[in-house]
């Protein structure tokens, strides 16, 4: 039976298409869309202060269908009135809430080639000398970090993603160097089960959610206590090690923390890593908020013993000023990564694997992955690792401007001395001592800023108290900026206990 012929209709759509035909229309996309971003830069607070129920009533505008085909100018109005206007501007110096960086222009220009040229980075029959740019960059950071000349590492979405592969390498590597067993090949044992994982009570969530994504449990982390500046104590690390061990566990790894998301403390690496030496265990270092502040003089000294780390984690989205995503997952060693490589015959075939020719898939979780890379080589090529140290110097000076204002006032109970660029505290009412008063009085401080888009500041608890945090990554904001947020606060609070 022959096959139907068929007829193709013309297609408005194809002029749509960015290839050699719409150059022109390319150019005038983009300069339209420039227009409605500058919008944006000029909105006059951090958000508009609509509420969700507001912003849902713009249902028309929000809601797509087969029958919708706008024009490339309703098209923008329309995600001005319901985006841009609204939008959170983490660059606004009254943003102060979460790691969430201003971004540079190089690495926007960046962004932009990439998205535009739409390189698929896992092969290089599909990036050719953007394998190159990323081995670079990986290269670059690695050196930063004085790790070993056998050093390796790929670009990932982001801290969690970095600190899973870190615990599937240590779990897969103790698995095979201890026991014989391959995890990849073979699937569970009952010996894993037993693994324990130990960190601070102040790392990252993601340790414990990647345990269990990875099907040892969270029981299978094991908190460690911290000292008054949040720093992981050895000797109740070594202590935890001991206790597992006597309970017929099997310590498999430790995670320090460079750069706690809530207090941006550091673990002391160098001690740690003797400690997992001794011990034969992996030493993973999440960096994903502290690690780039090994550009700076004031902080290099703090990355000691960082060499010795098997895996470390380090987001650029973070505290390098670059758009999302933009992160790094680096080994002590490339040969690590042959715990998670895979090679599909219409993809990476086994028997062309070629040095001369690397296909990144093999370091990475993700297939399809951007050229994330590109956004940092601009960044650097332009602005220069050396002045991005400064800002983040600049960042750090802030917040310990802000602790010296607020930690004598009798309206402020500060937690901690700013390690980097956050300061944690909350508003006190003189002669109140009901824990819960004061949490309710921090909570509605916090919202009430946040919804009549004056300020955004985050939220955390310590000892089972609510706090407030100022997390500082804007090298423009000022003292002045900050002391009308520490102004707004203490009103806000005031009225609060005057009305209640």
């Amino acid at each position: 039976m022959l096959d139907t012929q068929i007829t193709l209709k013309p297609d408005l759509a194809v002029d749509y298409l960015f290839d050699a035909h719409s150059k022109h229309e390319y150019e005038e996309y983009i300069q339209k869309a420039v227009q409605y971003i500058k919008t944006f830069l000029d909105n006059d607070c951090f958000y508009s202060g609509e509420s969700a129920e507001m912003l849902k009533s713009r249902k028309e505008g929000i809601s797509v269908n087969s029958q919708t085909n706008l024009s490339l100018d309703q098209a923008l109005r329309e995600i001005k009135d319901v985006f841009l206007d609204h939008a959170i501007s983490f660059h606004h110096p009254h943003y102060v809430a979460h790691l969430n960086c201003p971004v540079l222009l190089p690495a926007l220009v960046g962004d932009l080639i990439a998205s535009s040229v739409n390189t698929a980075i896992e092969t290089w029959d599909q990036s050719t000398s953007a394998t190159l740019i990323e081995k670079e960059m990986i290269r670059w950071i690695c050196n930063e970090m004085n790790f070993p000349a056998e050093s390796d590492g790929v670009f990932t979405s982001g801290g969690t993603q970095s600190n899973f592969k870190a615990l599937l390498m240590a779990r897969d590597h103790y698995a095979f160097t201890h026991y014989g067993i391959n995890l990849k090949e073979n699937g569970w044992s009952d010996e894993v089960s037993k693994f324990r994982v130990f960190c601070s009570n102040k790392a990252h969530f993601s340790i414990k959610k990647n345990a269990a994504l990875l099907g040892m449990g969270y029981d299978a982390v094991i908190p460690v206590e911290t000292d008054d500046k949040m720093k992981m104590k050895v000797d109740a690390l070594v202590q935890a090690i001991e206790k597992e061990k006597q309970q017929g566990n099997i310590p498999i790894a430790i995670v320090a923390t460079a750069g706690t998301t809530d207090f941006g403390s550091f673990d002391p690496l160098q001690t740690i890593s003797k400690i997992a030496n001794e011990y034969n265990i992996w030493f993973h270092v999440d960096g994903a908020y502290g690690g780039c502040y090994v550009l700076t003089d004031t902080h290099k000294h703090m990355f000691n013993g960082v060499e010795y780390a098997d895996s470390m984690t380090v987001d650029f989205h973070k505290t390098l000023f670059q758009p999302v995503c933009s992160s790094a997952f680096l080994v002590r060693d490339t040969k690590y990564f042959k715990y998670i490589s895979y090679y599909a015959d219409y993809l990476n075939p086994i028997e062309n694997r070629d040095e001369e020719h690397p296909d990144l898939i093999e370091k990475s979780i993700q297939t399809t992955r951007r050229f994330d890379a590109l956004k940092l080589w601009f960044t650097l090529k332009v602005t220069g690792a050396k002045n991005l140290g400064g800002f983040l110097e600049r960042v750090h000076h802030l917040a310990r401007e802000v602790y010296y204002i607020i930690k004598d006032d009798i309206y402020f109970e500060v937690a901690h001395k700013p390690e980097l660029s956050t300061l944690v505290f909350r508003f006190k009412i003189p002669g109140v001592s009901d824990e819960k008063i004061l949490d309710t009085v921090n909570l509605y401080i916090k919202n009430t800023l946040f919804n009549a888009g004056k300020a955004s500041v985050a939220s955390t608890k310590l000892n089972g108290k609510t706090y407030l945090k100022f997390t500082l990554l804007n090298p423009r904001t000022t003292k002045e900026d900050l002391i009308e947020v520490v102004k707004m606060i203490k009103e806000q609070g005031l009225i609060y206990a005057t009305n209640n």
